[in-house]
Formats: C-alpha cells, structure tokens, sequence
C-alpha cells in the first residue's frame, strides 16, 4: 500500500485506505463525503479546521 501524504486529497485517502475515516472524524473532520473533501488536501482540511497537520499525520501512520 502506498503512503498516504498530507498533499492527498481526502477523497483519495479514503480509496486507499477507508480505516482512515474514524481517525478524520474523531479529529473533527466530519465532512468526509462533501464536494470539499474531494478537492482540498488533507493539509489544507487540517488548516480550515484549525489542527496540527503533523499529529493527524502521525494518527493516519500509527494506524
């Protein structure tokens, strides 16, 4: 499986790896089927909604 980046989309996180919802979803990203989470990465989603990139990256690889 290949790596999941913060430069990916939140839609193509999913496809890759849906384990990954409950994560985005217990840090407040509760939006994972809108228009926005097929076209901001994951980077951008973390800085909308106010959280540290690098701890939900860390969340997604201790997964």
């Amino acid at each position: 499986m290949a790596a999941i980046t913060k430069e990916m989309t939140i839609g193509e996180i999913l496809v890759q790896n849906p384990a990954v919802a409950p994560i985005l979803m217990e840090a407040g990203m509760h939006c994972l089927g809108c228009p926005s989470a097929q076209a901001e990465s994951l980077e951008e989603a973390a800085m909308v909604h106010g959280m540290d990139i690098e701890d939900l990256m860390s969340k997604i690889a201790a997964l």
